[in-house]
């Protein structure tokens, strides 16, 4: 007898794992998103010992919603995750260290920093020039889209507050249908909050208390990495041939709502709109999908990724932990509801993806100007300015 989940000889759809192997990985990853939620809650004590003038100095910087921008920029290009800058974020926020005003900006740096990896990943057909055309577009179609949304949010988001509002809208609304239970919600507060009580106590028997906050920091800051990188191995490897056979299968359908929900539940599996994003690259390079047909997907991953400060926000004390989870949300939202449903407003990012491709094959340089001046010099110069 086959395994389960063993495709018919001959087909041409990628082979799931089996059931058993497929059982164990997404036990662990139930284990790595609990060290993940550790982290989270080690890193929003180890800031919070080391007192607000400290902090208040470290992040003054940032007040500036421009500055604060290319800090999420920067710091999401660095350690190449959105889902990492975003979960720190949230932890910051649930300490008191940042404000709501000064994490939006933040967050909607951090969906910009993200488009690097696909950015980088479509270089690997640079020497085709057909090829790279179609892959540099796919992949530079994810940042128009970023950065004309926060062209449109952020002002907004500065002279209204339109982001913040509507997520505290939203946080209010959740607070109201889901009530905290007590035993339940005391339970897993519980569960997060035991191994941080310990390791904060352990550091006070060793008498190293004066250095708890840095402690705790880099242990909160270590697991998130860790967490978030055995989540996404173990989930890549449960859904890896889903995730092309599901865009295949959309796609071959038309593109439309349905490609954005494949983009976003995939995305949500694997904890890395990355990934699904840079399977587009080479199917878009083949001329296996049209730019088009794969934009919606690009969508649906950029909301997906949403769900990793979500998730974090569990672990926070502060209901502002949520709202700024709930900011991330709104931010994609209304980008989707701006550009995706309007013909014309659609057809915007698509088009400068598409000028972009054809500059980038005429002069080579105008990928490493694009790559290095959008993601790194840029992001440094209005930190440096600010």
């Amino acid at each position: 007898m086959g395994d389960i989940g063993a495709q018919p000889e001959g087909s041409s759809r990628k082979p799931f794992l089996a059931w058993n192997e497929t059982a164990v990985r997404l036990g662990l990853t139930l284990f790595f998103l609990y060290l993940f939620l550790i982290g989270v809650k080690s890193l929003e004590k180890g800031i919070s010992s080391f007192g607000s003038d400290f902090v208040d100095q470290v992040f003054s910087s940032v007040a500036n919603p421009i500055a604060g921008l290319a800090a999420g920029v920067l710091a999401t290009v660095l350690v190449q995750s959105s889902s990492v800058t975003t979960a720190t974020i949230v932890g910051l926020v649930g300490a008191g260290v940042l404000s709501i005003e000064t994490a939006v900006p933040m967050v909607m740096g951090a969906n910009i920093g993200t488009t690097v990896t696909n950015t980088l990943a479509s270089l690997g057909h640079v020497r085709q020039s057909a090829y790279f055309q179609r892959a540099f577009a796919a992949a530079t179609v994810h940042d128009y889209f970023n950065l004309l949304s926060v062209a449109i949010l952020l002002p907004l988001e500065v002279a209204f507050g339109l982001i913040s509002r509507i997520a505290n809208s939203f946080a209010n609304l959740v607070g109201d249908i889901l009530p905290e239970v007590g035993s339940g919600s005391s339970l897993i507060k519980s569960a997060i909050n035991a191994p941080v009580s310990w390791m904060a106590d352990t550091i006070e028997t060793l008498g190293w208390s004066g250095a708890e906050g840095a402690i705790l920091l880099g242990v909160g800051i270590g697991l998130i990495f860790l967490a978030l990188w055995m989540i996404t191995r173990q989930m890549r490897a449960v859904m890896s041939g889903r995730i092309e056979n599901a865009i295949n299968g959309v796609l071959s359908k038309g593109a439309g709502a349905g490609a954005l929900l494949v983009g976003l539940v995939m995305t949500v599996a694997v904890q890395s709109s990355s990934i699904t994003t840079s399977i587009l690259v080479p199917l878009v390079a083949a001329g296996v999908l049209t730019l088009r047909n794969a934009f919606p997907v690009t969508l649906g991953a950029n909301l997906g990724t949403t769900v990793t400060a979500l998730l974090a926000s569990i672990a926070a004390d502060s209901s502002d932990a949520l709202v700024i989870a709930l900011a991330h949300v709104t931010f994609n939202i209304l980008g989707i509801l701006i550009f995706y449903p309007w013909p014309r407003m659609r057809r915007i990012p698509i088009m400068l993806a598409e000028r972009t491709g054809e500059a980038a094959v005429k002069r080579k340089s105008v990928v490493a100007v694009y790559v290095i001046g959008l993601f790194i010099v840029a992001p440094v110069a209005i930190l440096l300015i600010t």
